[in-house]
């Protein structure tokens, strides 16, 4: 194996976090933002590249910084490494509620396909790059652009899902229609393509967008049900407004309430 061995284990219901263990000399490479805490005798490090262990040399690791801004991720990465002789941990967070899916590349191939802020942590080894789309129409309507983040090596990786996840596996030519932010991600046999809904009722007032994802197997599908965009969305509408003042909220006028209650200025 080119990658580390890790050890794991996912604590928590709702708010989840997964803690690593490491054996001397091991490591693990994680996001920005996603550590929780470690034990002493763990040595952090920022990486510059993909965080896999190819020597690919001073441009290999340009490029591979390159490709991480175009997924919208940071130029760099941070490695966890023991360095002490007995066993260590270091825990990392999800980022909101819902639940850590353990992945093992060996499992799908030695490469996964999933969405650009779905990825968690990854052994050291497993190289984090973007994924093309070929197809114009996955591109412009996929709701993730013509890139999508792709986990390859052999060791364990970790994505989050929001809210419930659920993973459905395909049969060949079998298809799965979803909705576009509801993919976490599906191995590299999936065929990812996007479907206009149709008809002039459901594009205009079916709220659903104009665009399914259409999954088609053979290969393992994960779909969860809170996508991060959804519930930015209702807390961004349930913000309050200009002055403090939430829409009517507890009121049973609601936003003619507030136009009444002679606190608003014209």
């Amino acid at each position: 194996m080119t990658a580390h061995e890790i050890d794991y284990r996912i604590y928590g219901e709702e708010m989840q976090y997964v803690e690593i263990e490491l054996d001397p000399q091991e490591g693990v490479i994680a996001e920005a933002g996603s550590f929780m805490m470690m034990d002493d005798g763990i040595k952090m490090e920022t990486i510059f590249g993909d965080g896999s262990q190819k020597d690919t040399g001073f441009l290999g690791k340009i490029l591979g910084a390159g490709k991480r801004i175009l997924t919208g991720e940071s130029l760099f990465m941070t490695a966890f490494y023991n360095t002490l002789v007995g066993k260590r941990n270091v825990s990392f967070a999800s980022p909101y509620p819902g639940k850590i899916i353990p992945i093992d590349l060996t499992q799908f191939g030695g490469k996964f396909i999933c969405q650009k802020d779905a990825f968690l942590c990854a052994a050291k080894g497993v190289s984090v790059g973007i994924e093309f789309s070929k197809k114009l129409g996955r591109g412009l309507f996929g709701g993730e652009g013509f890139i999508m983040q792709k986990l390859e090596g052999d060791g364990m990786a970790f994505v989050h899902a929001g809210g419930t996840m659920a993973k459905k596996e395909l049969l060949a030519g079998e298809t799965l229609r979803v909705d576009t932010g509801c993919i976490v991600g599906f191995d590299q046999t999936v065929n990812y393509d996007i479907e206009f809904i149709g008809g002039i009722k459901n594009t205009v007032f079916g709220g659903e967008g104009l665009f399914f994802a259409k999954l088609e197997g053979p290969g393992t599908v994960f779909v969860q049900s809170l996508p991060f965009s959804r519930l930015a969305g209702r807390v961004l509408a349930s913000a309050p407004q200009t002055g403090g003042k939430s829409k009517g909220e507890g009121s049973i006028l609601g936003g003619l309430g507030d136009l009444l209650d002679g606190d608003n200025r014209f």
